[in-house]
């Protein structure tokens, strides 16, 4: 038979049938990554973010949250002004010529905020600024109209 252990000649089993224990490893790697995800995220609201076909993951260098309550979060640190946001950008821009800058603006942000955010980081020097979206999926863009 395939399943059965092995047995030597005295009769004693001399296999040992690791499929259970691979098993289990790879049930509790599935549960680690999905996991993991969830723990090490570094954003400290939650926002409501705009849906688009084209979006896609980026790298978060320079990550400017905006909440819907109106406070303005720099990669996860608050901050109490906009001279505190140009500030922190022009230091960045300094030290970094190619600093990519993502708005991560919740729905309900008014569009002069994030206007006026986006114009911050321009006077400070930050010339590459991308927007922070959910990617929608393809079946929910079929018969929409642009």
């Amino acid at each position: 038979m395939a399943g059965a252990p092995a047995r030597g000649p005295s009769g004693v089993i001399t296999g040992i049938n690791v499929t259970p224990l691979v098993d289990i490893t790879l049930v509790l790697l599935i549960i680690f990554m999905v996991t993991a995800k969830l723990i090490v995220s570094n954003r400290a609201l939650t926002l409501d973010l705009p849906r688009a076909s084209s979006g896609s993951d980026v790298q978060e260098v320079f990550s400017v949250a905006l909440s819907a309550n109106g406070e303005t979060l720099l990669n996860g640190s608050k901050l109490a002004t906009d001279d505190a946001l140009a500030a922190s950008a022009r230091a960045a821009s300094a030290s970094n010529s190619q600093l990519r800058a993502v708005i991560l603006a919740d729905g309900a942000v008014l569009h002069r905020r994030v206007m006026h955010v986006l114009d911050v980081l321009k006077v400070a020097g930050v010339t590459k600024v991308g927007f922070g979206v959910v990617p929608e999926s393809s079946s929910s863009l079929v018969g929409k109209a642009p």
